[in-house]
């Protein structure tokens, strides 16, 4: 249970998200710095946290060992993540982009083929490759039923462009977070934490924002105060907290792809933390009845795809892990 409610309280943050690049769309900023400027302002933030535990020679060792293979999945972790996250923001409002975004608990559980599950049978651990959670992936699709039940009525009055910019983007940063997520913890195993593994594919990631910020230099110019400002926000609640609690609910669960498959899945708060937060912050308009019972919908989606997931590991022993 503990697992699912890291990721609820990181859904949360998260949200922050997509209001804020919404929100500095809509004031003329460009979705170049908005993506640049969060992984920019983080480094410092998770080097404090890295230090403080005394942690950071050990990450970087970890690092110099294999760089090739931290620059890659941390840039489909990071870059292909959010770069396409801001991009869509350009197109589309914040409530579609975090209902598309929910896209990635299907994925997710599509990715789960290509990992390795480790289970504990007579003769010790053994390593299996993983499944797709068939009954897992069925209540993922009641929670997508439910987001699609509070887009439909706004969706009817977007032009095909913004459908287009506004979702792609988004689909492909749905596969590209936890592939890049499940990879990293992988590569680290238990030799890294959280916090080092945050710190180490946004240190891997900088070589990509620092080339998009001399892109945006180029092309945009120098982003505003007001934009420098909400960018700092957005790393420090969404790419700091959201992400390093995120990252501690699938350390937890990460030798079991049905556990791992729920706390993805717990990232469909968002739709309903952003909803929330548009009408607060940016004054959107209030959600249909429609839209309401979506957002019951996506609740008791959750509820069920936790219940299934403690159900299904009780019945098969598998190799904790210790968690931090």
């Amino acid at each position: 249970m503990r697992p699912i409610l890291l990721g609820i309280l990181s859904a949360f943050f998260f949200a922050f998200t997509f209001i804020l690049n919404r929100s500095m769309e809509l004031s003329g900023g460009s979705w170049i710095w908005s993506a640049s400027l969060r992984y920019l302002f983080m480094v410092p933030f998770l080097l404090i946290l890295v230090m403080c535990r005394r942690n950071l020679k050990s990450l970087l060792l970890e690092m110099k060992r294999r760089p090739g293979v931290w620059f890659l999945w941390s840039f489909i972790g990071f870059g292909l993540f959010y770069a396409p996250i801001s991009f869509a923001a350009a197109y589309g409002p914040g409530w579609l982009v975090a209902g598309t975004w929910q896209m990635t608990i299907i994925s997710g559980a599509l990715l789960s083929p290509f990992f390795f599950e480790t289970k504990q049978t007579d003769c010790g651990p053994v390593k299996v490759r993983g499944k797709i959670p068939l009954i897992g992936l069925l209540m993922s699709l009641v929670i997508l039923i439910g987001v699609a039940m509070m887009q439909i009525d706004q969706a009817n009055g977007l032009s095909a462009k913004v459908l287009l910019w506004g979702i792609l983007p988004v689909i492909v940063a749905s596969f590209a977070y936890p592939l890049g997520n499940r990879k990293m913890m992988e590569v680290c195993g238990d030799r890294l934490d959280a916090f080092q593994r945050v710190l180490g594919m946004t240190l891997a990631s900088l070589p990509f924002w620092l080339l998009l910020s001399i892109y945006g230099m180029a092309t945009v110019g120098l982003p505003s105060k007001g934009q420098t400002f909400q960018a700092f926000l957005v790393a420090l609640l969404s790419g700091v907290v959201a992400t390093v609690l995120f990252f501690k609910a699938t350390d937890m669960v990460k030798g079991n792809m049905q556990k791992l498959a729920a706390v993805e899945a717990t990232q469909s708060f968002e739709v309903l933390f952003a909803v929330f937060g548009e009408l607060l912050l940016l004054s959107a308009p209030s959600p249909s009845i429609l839209a309401w019972t979506g957002m019951q919908l996506v609740i008791i989606g959750m509820i069920l795809h936790s219940y299934v997931s403690k159900r299904s590991s009780n019945k098969i022993p598998v190799l904790k892990y210790k968690s931090l």
